[in-house]
């Protein structure tokens, strides 16, 4: 039994469905395979979406097609903009998502979805035939032949659940785990590590104090992550702010004894930004509290997150630390927290297509490649999906550049430098941030999406409005005047800036810091009004013009390095003098290009100038012999 599709996609999380949607949309024949439907898109650990860079890759992924933005629209309980003061690079929305509404939109949109099949089975096998992926086997003895293959195993392989020194196989929240398919893919020559992340205590919403707390509400104004959404106000849902106590940290210092953290007891590295409650108290002895948020996970139930508070301390000691908590004196946990280990694939092993380099065909997306979070592991999905149906149809990958994409940076960073630990997105790692605003997602990735097949064409039609929309008001303000007058330079004033002695035209006077574009507005308002995101596009786009003329400049500077191509069977030791700590990196790595390989760490400039220097000159070489050749084999033109 069992049948032929073009791509199988190997898990139902958040990777998992973004890869199917996207394959499935793009017109090539696609199955599914979760170990269990009910957890699709399941959110074991903070049901929240977006923030600085997260956010981020959430509006790409929508620019693209992808459907992660309109499920957290359809799932948000209260939601805000963060970064507000920082500047317009790393401005980000965050969303406070239901995690069952979440689950069940993709659910929806799974099951509605044409070329797509959906099926509960566990895969054990991998079946490859000559160095390229042939299809799967299944626990329930189905074999299924396909072209390609996306394994988005998430936290699921060979998983191992720590609450103090009591360990048991398990998935995320007592789900079942996988433990064949890690066989499998050692067995293709597949190299697996172990992994680790952590999350809280889960308290009920009525045992909690919430009087004497700081609380966060929705932002006042029509919010969504989806290019394409309404945005909405949204009442009813908070999260509120208390704090670690000295209390708290005493409890945890006693106890270190009892964590398997501290006593050695897991393998994998846990995450370097998002460390346990513990690690926080170990490594910043300084402090005597540390943030901690209450936050909902449902409208349906009265569950309360503990963000900033994982750990795998035993389960006594967690009531005693959460019962040292401002506002949670009498709080009842409903679950306790834990940590849990897993395979993954270290993703040197992988390609920029996040192909993997020893089996043709074969994809790994999500948190199997190391990354940590609901965005990293959508963005993952998308692109391994896009690529796998890109194969089936013979057409050339898509690779997004780190000036192109958020996400290009998250997969550049991954298959070039690697990760021991659960790698996550940060606006830092970014080098061109004011190039990949969250405002102009659409203009840099949707015309991308529109030629996959991913957006349609009412969706491209309104896209095309409001680009011409804030053009036109762009050019407006950089054509009218405003001159000088008693009420404008009054205003001036208020905002704390010059007044005006002669007349400058609108878009000169924008881009002083202290003047908005509603001030502007007030004084020469446009033929139409704008919305928020259009207005907040516009001044971006005019105010911090001279800046992101210069990232373009040195984006461009820098890619002309990633055009460098280094062939596939370039022997590295044939280049001299290259440092043997740099050529063991650019074996394991095997770069693409020059770009590439000046972000492998430890490959210092030297090596790359070196480097540089080989492959031209094994390119004017190849050029001179196919010269030599053209001139021996012509004729003269009587056809001597």
């Amino acid at each position: 039994m069992g049948t032929t599709y073009d791509v199988i996609v190997i898990g139902g999380g958040h990777s998992g469905c973004e890869a199917a949607l996207a394959a499935a949309r793009m017109g090539v024949r696609t199955l599914m395979l979760n170990l269990y439907l009910d957890n699709t898109a399941l959110m074991p650990c903070n049901p929240s979406i977006g923030g600085p860079a997260k956010g981020h890759l959430v509006r790409e992924g929508s620019a693209l097609g992808g459907e992660q933005a309109r499920a957290a629209d359809a799932s948000t309980m209260l939601i805000r903009w963060l970064n507000t003061s920082k500047g317009p690079a790393v401005r980000a929305l965050r969303a406070q998502c239901d995690l069952h509404d979440y689950r069940d939109h993709y659910v929806k949109v799974l099951e509605a979805t044409p070329n797509l099949d959906v099926h509960q089975d566990t895969v054990t096998d991998l079946v490859i035939e000559g160095g390229r992926i042939r299809g799967v086997r299944t626990l329930y003895g189905l074999a299924y032949d396909a072209t390609t293959v996306v394994i988005t195993a998430g936290t699921y392989l060979r998983s191992l659940v720590h609450v103090g020194f009591t360990s048991f196989p398990s998935g995320p929240m007592g789900q079942n785990r996988s433990t064949e398919l890690s066989k499998s893919m050692e067995e293709a020559g597949i190299v697996l590590e172990r992994i680790r992340t952590d999350t809280t205590p889960r308290l009920h919403a009525d045992t909690i104090d919430y009087a004497s707390l700081v609380e966060q509400k929705s932002d006042s104004e029509p919010l969504c992550f989806d290019l394409w959404g309404e945005g909405r106000v949204y009442e009813g849902y908070s999260c509120t702010l208390t704090r670690s106590t000295p209390q708290t940290h005493a409890v945890i210092r006693a106890n270190l004894e009892r964590s398997p953290l501290y006593k050695g007891k897991m393998e994998g590295l846990g995450p370097r930004y998002c460390p346990s409650i513990e690690d926080k108290v170990i490594r910043f002895p300084e402090k005597e509290s540390h943030p901690i948020f209450l936050e909902p996970v449902s409208r349906r139930n009265r569950e309360v997150y503990v963000q900033n508070f994982s750990t795998s301390l035993p389960y006594d000691v967690q009531v005693e630390m959460v019962h040292t908590l401002p506002g949670c004196e009498q709080a009842h946990l409903t679950r306790a927290g834990y940590a849990i280990e897993y395979d993954y694939v270290p993703p040197t092993q992988l390609l920029p297509t996040l192909e993997t380099k020893s089996v043709k065909g074969l994809y790994c997306a999500g948190q199997i490649n190391g990354t940590s979070g609901y965005e990293e592991a959508g963005a993952q999905g998308l692109m391994g999906g896009i690529n796998a149906a890109l194969a089936v149809r013979g057409e050339e990958p898509l690779v997004l550049r780190r000036d192109e994409a958020y996400i290009g940076v998250l997969i550049d960073d991954l298959v070039t430098k690697g990760t021991n630990e659960p790698y996550r997105m940060l606006t830092s790692r970014c080098e061109h941030r004011l190039l990949l605003r969250h405002d102009n997602a659409d203009r840099r990735l949707a015309p991308v999406g529109r030629r996959l097949g991913l957006i349609d064409d009412e969706r491209w039609n309104a896209l095309l409005k409001r680009w011409d929309r804030r053009d036109r008001e762009a050019e407006r303000l950089r054509c009218v005047k405003l001159t000088a007058s008693d009420a404008l330079n009054d205003r001036l004033r208020e905002a704390g800036t010059a007044p005006l002695a002669e007349s400058v035209t609108a878009a000169d006077l924008l881009r002083r810091p202290e003047v908005s574009y509603e001030l502007i507005a007030s004084f020469s308002p446009p033929e139409m009004p704008l919305d928020g995101e259009d207005i907040r596009c516009v001044e971006t786009e005019i105010k911090y013009a001279g800046y992101i003329g210069r990232q373009q400049r040195a984006a461009a500077q820098l890619s002309r390095m990633d055009h460098a191509k280094i062939p596939d069977d370039f022997d590295y030791a044939s280049v001299p003098g290259l440092l043997a700590e740099s050529r063991q990196k650019l074996e394991r790595v095997r770069p693409l290009t020059l770009g590439q390989a000046g972000r492998i760490s430890g490959v210092t400039p030297t090596d790359i100038q070196l480097l540089s220097i080989v492959l031209e000159t094994r390119r004017r070489r190849e050029a001179a012999r196919g010269d030599a050749s053209g001139r021996s084999g012509a004729t003269s033109p009587d056809g001597r």
